[in-house]
């Protein structure tokens, strides 16, 4: 038998010790949560890429009655990116999300974002994975009121991940 350690590194900020560039893409999450449409869960996610040209796409989460075919916000705009940029690299992502459950009423807008990031499901950490092992690495920036995380790359998100096929 052998046994070893798999680890991570994650840089932990206070959202306004980020750069400028990636406070911009995180704004950038934040505002796509405004086009989500939940109504079952009502958890808004927004998603921000960034391509290699510079520009931004975006997307959020989109359910439905038919419960499993809605779609996460991650892969939104992964897709919506890859469609309308075809064989581009995408550079970094940035996701926010915020609800308005169980919160105290009175609340500004800004607070009802989660206070801690959120990481995206297994099924959008594939989808990504797969667009950075073809077109490079992309960062991770996961957006929370009280701190934000930044990976590397999306497989430091998931290890042993699925690439060979």
């Amino acid at each position: 038998m052998r046994e070893f350690n798999i680890t991570t590194t994650v840089k932990e900020y206070a959202f306004e010790e980020l750069p400028e560039a990636d406070r911009s893409l995180v704004e950038a999450a934040k505002e796509a949560t405004r086009t989500s449409y939940v109504p079952y869960s009502r958890f808004h996610v927004g998603a921000a890429i960034l391509m290699a040209d510079g520009s931004v796409v975006a997307g959020s989460n989109q359910e439905n009655a038919a419960y499993p075919s809605g779609l996460c916000a991650e892969r939104t705009a992964a897709f919506y990116a890859s469609a309308s940029h075809p064989g581009m690299a995408m550079k970094k992502i940035a996701i926010a999300a915020w609800t308005r459950l169980h919160a105290p009423e009175g609340l500004g807008h800004e607070e009802y974002f989660q206070a801690s990031p959120i990481s995206p499901c297994g099924a959008c950490r594939q989808a990504l994975l797969e667009y950075e092992a073809a077109h490079g690495t992309i960062e991770v920036i996961l957006y929370g009121r009280e701190k934000t995380y930044v990976f590397p790359s999306v497989a430091s998100l998931l290890p042993f991940c699925f690439t060979d096929f």
